[in-house]
């Protein structure tokens, strides 16, 4: 089932629910996912992401909940890159760098969405088109998302694009996630799990300095599911530059599915990612504090956890991380799913 309920400006809001009541809300501004019910062990429906109480919040969204990002997700060092020998100079909308599109990027236009459903299966298409030199990027982008809610229990994320220039793209979600159901806990009683040997080194101002570093005897670890806690609780130099957490790149290992997850013990809530995207950046929350109103309660430090899968913008300026030039022959396809269950 598929509803639609008009809002200010424009706006609307989008609810799917398949058979078995899992609920996805996604606002036609910046292609946002403000719900996400999910069942418990006990088949207790409850919201396991964050969002606001006040929907004109999201106008702003400086965390970036729930949104689309775009036209590359990450931070671009100086806001500026260069491709066939010309400098293309970005908006900076961190400090001098360039995070998450700049400041007018896909998390803050209206996508034009179309309901569907195919196979019993229901879902939204969402789709929006870049010009030639907005942010700063040159060629002419047209983006289209798919949402699709199976009755699995399973959230798949779609994303498509194609331009008429060469330009750089890598397109991910930035939900932050909380697996306790209504926002009972922070993530640090949560498991997380990340299939990758290598992860990236940050300088101080969060932009990578160039070095793989292994995951191995780390904090950063996650093979297997792992208890959060114990990765705040960690001296690591790499997590204090952080913010006292994780926001790095993980290098997805070879053949290894799911490549992510996250477990909350007491709710039984599992949630496994697979996804064609060759790695994630991994975000515990760890710049969120207590001035936020959110649906269920004040934020948090650490009250959300993202895992965004794309390539990574080091990509521009520095060699071995995974190309992110999309060329006008080519299209681009990735997808992400998101599949829930109890244990």
């Amino acid at each position: 089932m598929i509803e639609k309920t008009a809002l200010q400006d424009g706006w609307e809001l989008y609810t799917v629910t398949n058979k078995k009541g899992m609920r996805l809300e996604v606002l036609n501004y910046g292609g946002i996912i403000t719900s996400l019910e999910v069942p418990d062990k006990d088949g207790n429906l409850e919201n396991t992401v964050l969002g606001y109480l006040n929907i004109q919040d999201y106008e702003d969204n400086p965390n970036y909940f729930g949104a689309l990002i775009g036209r590359v997700a990450g931070r671009i060092k100086d806001s500026k890159f260069e491709l066939d020998n010309e400098t293309f100079r970005l908006e900076a909308n961190e400090g001098k760098h360039h995070l998450h599109g700049g400041p007018a990027g896909f998390h803050q236009v209206i996508w034009e969405v179309e309901p569907f459903k195919e196979n019993n299966i229901n879902g939204l298409r969402l789709s929006h088109t870049s010009k030639d030199g907005e942010g700063g990027y040159p060629g002419n982008l047209t983006v289209n998302v798919t949402y699709t809610l199976t009755d699995d229990n399973t959230l798949a994320i779609l994303y498509e694009a194609a331009a008429d220039k060469a330009t750089p793209v890598t397109l991910t979600n930035h939900t932050y996630f909380n697996l306790s159901g209504s926002l009972k806990r922070t993530v640090a009683s949560q498991q997380a799990m990340v299939a990758s040997d290598q992860y990236t080194e940050l300088d101080g101002e969060l932009i990578s300095t160039g070095r793989l570093l292994d995951t191995a005897a780390t904090p950063f670890d996650l093979r297997s599911f792992r208890p959060l806690q114990e990765v705040f609780s960690s001296s690591h130099d790499q997590l204090r530059i952080a913010g006292g957490g994780i926001d790095h790149y993980f290098l997805f290992s070879d053949n290894e599915k799911p490549q992510a997850g996250l477990y909350d013990p007491e709710s039984g809530r599992l949630m496994t990612i697979e996804s064609n995207q060759p790695g994630l950046v991994l975000y515990t929350g760890n710049g969120l504090d207590d001035s936020l109103e959110l649906k269920e309660r004040k934020s948090e430090k650490h009250l959300g956890i993202c895992f965004e899968t794309q390539a990574f913008p080091a990509g521009l300026h520095q060699e071995g991380f995974p190309e992110l030039i999309l060329k006008p022959d080519e299209t681009y396809r990735k997808e992400t799913s998101f599949s829930f269950s109890t244990k």
